[in-house]
């Protein structure tokens, strides 16, 4: 079925390794235009972006984006469920969080995620993953890997290397995660209203919260790998080379 979704793009200015993340230039626009620009080509009703930065509600209702300007808040779901709430949307009503780093995002991905969960009534929430092919990704810390079962939920997500074989000759392919989430909106209100765990906070990863309260997380293999985010000023650069050559190749 074709999901009926929206999008959230919940936006921060404060980053520790790449402080103002969202307004750095790339390709002669700022990071969550390209993430916006992105978002508009899926087929959600709508696309908004959430902050609580002036300077990032400033830039983005300049290339005439929604805008919505929150409180301060732990995480993304938080924020966006704050959207939620002010806006009125039913519990049923599927929202897909964006993350405003991913400004390579592929549209195709956005509206997999919504219609994965679309599909299974009886799942909280979805999200991707695709084949980690090296093994500095696999232990790459910034990489988030992700563990299921065989219905296709989500077991575990961590930044360690996991599943870590004892033995060789495994034939487990690691999964990197893509930060990428549809919820229903009473999921959402639940998580907000919930403390963070210490799993959470240990790896500093917000779908934990979800897995400790017992919300399943369906996960699939997404339809087109993603590069990934941009969390350094090394990723920054790589993104920076990649959107150069889409521009002067005409793809952007």
């Amino acid at each position: 079925m074709s999901a009926d979704f929206i999008v959230v793009i919940p936006a921060r200015y404060a980053s520790t390794r790449l402080p103002g993340k969202p307004l750095v230039d790339i390709g002669g626009r700022s990071m969550i235009e390209w993430v916006y620009k992105s978002a508009c080509q899926a087929d959600a009703s709508e696309v908004i972006i959430a902050t609580d930065d002036e300077r990032i509600k400033d830039v983005c209702t300049g290339i005439g984006a929604h805008v919505e300007l929150t409180g301060t808040h732990r995480t993304g779901t938080d924020r966006i469920a704050e959207v939620a709430q002010r806006l009125g949307w039913p519990d049923e009503q599927i929202v897909v969080n964006v993350q405003g780093d991913e400004p390579l995002l592929p549209p195709v991905v956005i509206s997999q995620t919504a219609e994965l969960l679309a599909n299974k009534a009886d799942a909280s929430i979805s999200t991707l993953f695709t084949s980690i092919t090296s093994k500095e990704e696999w232990l790459d810390p910034n990489t988030v890997k992700v563990v299921a079962d065989n219905k296709n939920n989500a077991l575990y997500f961590s930044r360690a290397p996991i599943p870590h074989p004892r033995e060789d000759g495994t034939k487990e392919t690691p999964k990197r995660h893509i930060g990428l989430y549809a919820y229903r909106v009473r999921v959402l209100k639940m998580l907000a209203a919930s403390e963070s765990c210490e799993l959470e906070r240990i790896e500093k990863l917000e779908q934990l919260r979800a897995l400790w309260l017992g919300f399943n997380i369906l996960v699939a293999e997404a339809v087109e790998k993603p590069p990934s985010g941009v969390d350094t000023p090394e990723d920054l650069e790589t993104a920076r080379k990649i959107f150069f050559e889409r521009i002067k190749s005409g793809r952007s």
